[in-house]
């Protein structure tokens, strides 16, 4: 962008204008890139596997942001440089988030990725109480606390794209301030001086090791009390109360590694088309999510329901006879449908009328650790709506809470013994562009104080076996804690 191209973008009305430059980055990874240019506090990485097999096109490295929006309850807070800049309450924080994006009005550019830069974090699971108030304030302790919503105005991007060797790095520029144009230069020229700079050697991850015992972890249930919650359920559904609900439990550890140690060896135990690294400073979320929660591209709204999980065999025959196993259980199928009808009817409360198709039925995607059932559904958002109307209607997933979702989720508030925080929640970005791409934090671990955090459910029907149900919540962590034993090779010290 010439300079006189910055200046009628300035005059037009933009207040934030994407400054760019493109280079070969084919000795680099969007690892090796994050450590080099962003191994700071608010900042991250995310990252795509299609399909459990196939690399995404690209990759996100978010240079460390100096804004961050932070939710508890309804209290609001904005920061910048670590300073609070403003602070208010709204009865429904959503809202405010809405009304703080349209602060920055930055224009399209033309051979630009499609995402360079916006609000960047997580909606934690309890946002939906700022949307149904029938559910009131959660009323389990909190013993994680972290804000129930935080993002940061991510405005210097790295997107890596994998397939081409390249990268593009974006700034914001902001044309209020004097030689914004030439400052903006200035900043690109320097992260491409960062990059030709090596990074500090870590100590490698030795894949060959005999696999660790599973650690002793703590959990918020014993599993007496998870099964008696599942019979509890049961009973609920006998009683014509609900279809099915999805009871989780969290589980932790003691943690001494990096988290990005946790996230090398996630990525390679268990890539998932949702892969993410954050370091909010006090704590760092760290995940593989396998579900979107809803991604909103140029007005047509994805949703893609996962229920139903065989664990992985041990040989591509064995894989086979698990899927067709999965294929014929009557109780998954059931589930399944029950899902996707939920799915279909949250994207209708926000699509034009006649534009909900299921556009993948019932197909089975392969993880390290387990397979899943799968669907996809789609619709086109009504005019007028926006990427946060959308989530408004779809969080949490159904596949997180259950049927019908508000009345599941009154259960799990009863049945549950902490505050859900981050976990079912949506984890991802909502662009400048007004698109949005989340995942719904599943297979996530929360890492603050020296502790690690996972939390893992399962949907209970009628038929549903406790013990069953059980087993499957420590199915669902284990690539985690296996990723952890390998992370703890190497020292904290080395990071």
């Amino acid at each position: 962008m010439t300079r006189e191209e910055f200046l009628r973008l300035a005059a037009a009305g933009y207040n934030r204008i994407p400054l760019a430059c493109e280079t070969l980055a084919d000795f680099d990874t969007p690892l090796s890139i994050y450590l080099k240019l962003a191994d700071q506090p608010n900042s991250y990485l995310l990252e795509s596997v299609q399909g459990g097999e196939k690399w995404g096109r690209y990759s996100i490295i978010g240079l460390p942001c100096r804004t961050v929006l932070r939710v508890h309850d309804q209290q609001i807070s904005v920061t910048h440089d670590g300073v609070e800049i403003e602070r208010c309450e709204a009865e429904d924080p959503l809202a405010f988030v809405e009304t703080f994006k349209a602060r920055y009005n930055v224009p399209t550019i033309a051979g630009l990725p499609r995402f360079n830069g916006g609000l960047v974090g997580y909606f934690g699971y309890d946002c939906v109480r700022y949307v149904e108030k029938r559910l009131g304030k959660c009323p389990n302790p909190d013993p994680l606390g972290v804000p129930d919503i935080l993002l940061m105005v991510s405005d210097a991007v790295v997107v890596f794209d994998n397939l081409a060797g390249k990268m593009h790095a974006i700034v914001l520029a902001d044309p209020s301030q004097d030689n914004a144009y030439e400052q903006g230069q200035a900043r690109l020229q320097e992260l491409l001086e960062q990059l030709r700079q090596p990074i500090t050697p870590r100590r490698g991850l030795e894949l060959d090791r005999p696999p660790a015992a599973d650690p002793v972890f703590r959990s918020s249930f014993t599993q007496g009390d998870y099964e008696r919650a599942v019979d509890t359920i049961k009973e609920y559904i006998l009683a014509g109360d609900c279809m099915q609900v999805v009871p989780s439990q969290r589980m932790s550890i003691d943690f001494k590694a990096a988290p990005i140690d946790l996230y090398r060896a996630l990525r390679c135990f268990n890539p998932t088309p949702y892969m993410y690294f954050f370091n909010f400073g006090d704590f760092h979320v760290v995940g593989s999510s396998p579900e979107v929660l809803v991604r909103v591209e140029d007005s047509l709204i994805t949703v893609r329901p996962i229920a139903g999980t065989r664990p992985r065999g041990a040989s591509e025959e064995a894989d086979r006879a698990l899927e067709d196993d999965l294929l014929s259980d009557a109780k998954e199928i059931a589930e399944h449908l029950m899902l996707i009808d939920l799915g279909r009817n949250d994207t209708g409360r926000v699509s034009e009328i006649g534009s909900v198709k299921l556009t993948e039925k019932m197909v089975i995607e392969r993880y390290s650790n387990v397979m899943h059932i799968v669907s996809n559904v789609t619709g086109q958002l009504k005019s007028g709506l926006t990427s946060m109307d959308a989530l408004r209607a779809i969080l949490p997933a159904g596949t997180l809470s259950g049927a019908p979702k508000i009345r599941a989720m009154e259960i799990i508030d009863e049945l549950e013994p902490v505050k859900r925080g981050v976990y079912g929640g949506a984890v991802g970005y909502y662009a400048w562009n007004g698109n949005m791409d989340t995942a719904i934090a599943i297979r996530t671990a929360v890492i603050k104080d020296g502790e690690l955090h996972v939390q893992a459910g399962g949907g209970i029907v009628a038929d549903s076996v406790p013990a069953l149900e059980w087993e499957e919540t420590l199915n669902k962590r284990r690539a985690m804690f296996r990723a952890v034993a390998l992370a703890e090779q190497t020292p904290a010290s080395d990071a």
